[in-house]
């Protein structure tokens, strides 16, 4: 997926990203999920099916206040240039403004929060800007 809508979001250890038909399965052994990513908030065009190893399973507490268990896998992701490692739980976020929460485990990984800025790894270009907003 080259990009999807994402916000850093402190309050949060761990990452979280939107999918959808979210299935468990086993694969060797082992367990694997595959799931739906949809990029764009307002359509789903160019949605991916991706499968991958579960990392681990944790109860998560939503802005909410629901507890929800989740799988968690492992993904490679670019921040701000960087590519890194990170626990990622998955959820459907379709009613979120973004497809993604970048938490603190990830932006431990060298990066530093200033609160007072927006889009410091700058902005996606403006086709992508319009097509997440239904305008293509």
């Amino acid at each position: 997926m080259p990009w999807i809508k994402a916000k850093i979001d402190t309050g949060a250890q761990t990452s979280a990203m939107h999918a959808t038909e979210i299935t468990e399965f086993e694969r060797s052994g082992a367990s694997w999920v595959r799931f739906l990513v949809q990029p764009w908030q307002v359509t789903d065009d160019d949605a991916v099916e991706v499968e991958l190893p579960v990392h681990d399973r944790r109860t998560v507490r939503s802005s909410s206040g629901h507890a929800q268990l989740r799988p968690v896998v492992l993904m490679t992701i670019t921040l701000a240039g960087r590519r890194i490692k990170a626990e990622v739980t998955l959820t459907d976020r379709e009613e979120m403004g973004f497809r993604m929460l970048i938490g603190r485990e990830a932006l431990r990984q060298g990066f530093v929060v200033d609160s007072s800025a927006s889009f410091l790894g700058g902005k996606p270009p403006r086709d992508t800007r319009r097509r997440n907003r239904g305008k293509a």
